[in-house]
């Protein structure tokens, strides 16, 4: 799943049958700061998303797994939208295990092996 922004609709008068009645949404893929990265998607909204909102969404095959897009030829649909989300910065998990790292080292100092 890749974390996106809805930015725009596709309208496509002239298509397969079997995408008809799907909605095609532009998502532009954004990082854990929710910034703007190049790529972005045309994807099937399968859960009515907006302009503007926080989506994830699944490529491939997997994205022929919704109840909307069983059986048609998707390859990206949106899923879910977002809420909210919390993470930690990697640096700090990393300055964290440092630490503990420091900690274990320095108990082991003089300790010789039986």
């Amino acid at each position: 799943m890749q974390l996106g922004r809805v930015i725009g609709t596709v309208w496509a008068t002239r298509k397969d049958e079997r995408l008809e009645g799907l909605r095609l949404l532009i998502v532009q893929d954004v990082d854990l700061q929710l910034r703007p990265k190049a790529s972005f998607t045309i994807a099937v909204d399968s859960v009515q998303s907006g302009v503007g909102e926080l989506v994830l969404v699944t490529k491939g095959s997997s994205a022929r797994q919704t109840r909307v897009t069983k059986d048609r030829p998707v390859d990206a649909v949106i899923m879910a939208s977002v809420d909210n989300l919390e993470f930690t910065d990697p640096a700090l998990l990393e300055q964290a295990y440092r630490a503990r790292l420091a900690q274990v080292e320095s108990g082991l100092d003089g300790y010789v092996e039986p």
